[in-house]
């Protein structure tokens, strides 16, 4: 049996900063790209780090891994990170759509098969 194991992660570059500092925007667009993703949402958690350089942290906690994003507002940037398992799952669509929504001037994507293979 091949256990299947896709991540998708990459930085965002020229962010607006205002979205990279609302908290509750990012957690609707991380809640929405687990269901983008086809992963089923377990817990969302997120926090803001405060003073005038916070930026903010959502992590979905889904059956399947997770999505994270964390956020660093003051120099437009953030990173991002989307790891699934099972084929039902698709982590490019989830990343893809929070790239979309977050409309960076530029960004990087770094796709892994993590997939178990047995060694002979």
């Amino acid at each position: 049996m091949k256990i299947v194991n896709k991540h998708v992660f990459g930085e965002l570059y020229g962010c607006s900063k205002e979205i990279l500092e609302d908290e509750e925007y990012l957690r609707r667009l991380v809640r929405q790209a687990v269901k983008v993703s086809n992963a089923k949402l377990l817990d969302l958690k997120s926090w803001k780090v405060r003073g005038p350089k916070g930026g903010v942290s959502v992590i979905a906690l889904v059956l399947e891994s997770h999505i994270a994003i964390h956020t660093w507002p003051e120099y437009q940037y953030a990173t991002l990170d989307v790891y699934t398992c099972g084929k039902h799952t698709d982590p490019k669509k989830g990343f893809m759509f929070i790239v979309h929504n977050l409309k960076p001037q530029h960004y990087t994507i770094n796709e892994v098969d993590r997939s178990y293979r047995e060694e002979h």
